[in-house]
């Protein structure tokens, strides 16, 4: 009687250990972890941001494109501005950060953008730390170039 009730303890706790593995398994592939993919705080890219190189230049959106601005790095935003002196590259930042903001910045926009001028790949451009569209303003930095997709800052 004694091995009759330990055998059915041993077969239900192996069938709820079954079970668990089950359901287990379909969510492991859902909750994949990416990082920030190569958009964090400590990497090539981050360093190029340099608080002494910040200006504000203003004029309209004339492309809305993805780019990958080194290698290793997931897709970012990345905006062509005419303004009354030049054609700039504006890097916003990551796709999935800049693609689940409320205000959308699209071609013909007339913004104003305040970010650090770097070279990349020997053209100019402005890694971004604020847009302003309209009466909107999308903080994407603050003034030590820290990013707003970082989380936990120093």
């Amino acid at each position: 009687m004694r091995t009759r009730k330990v055998l059915s303890l041993l077969v239900a706790l192996s069938l709820v250990l079954a079970a668990s593995f089950a359901f287990a398994q379909p969510m492991k592939g859902m909750m994949k972890w990416r990082g920030s993919s190569g958009w964090g705080m400590g990497t090539q890219y981050q360093r190029m941001y340099n608080p002494a190189t910040v200006e504000t230049i203003s004029g309209t959106v004339e492309s809305v494109d993805k780019i990958t601005p080194m290698k290793g790095m997931s897709y970012g935003v990345h905006i062509t501005v005419k303004t009354d002196k030049e054609t700039v590259s504006v890097h916003l930042g990551p796709g999935w950060y800049i693609e689940r903001l409320d205000t959308k910045i699209e071609k013909g926009d007339k913004i104003e953008v305040k970010g650090s001028r770097v070279t990349m790949m020997g053209k100019p451009a402005i890694i971004a730390a604020e847009v302003k569209k309209g009466d909107n303003v999308l903080k994407l930095r603050d003034e030590n170039g820290i990013p707003a997709w970082s989380g936990w800052r120093r």
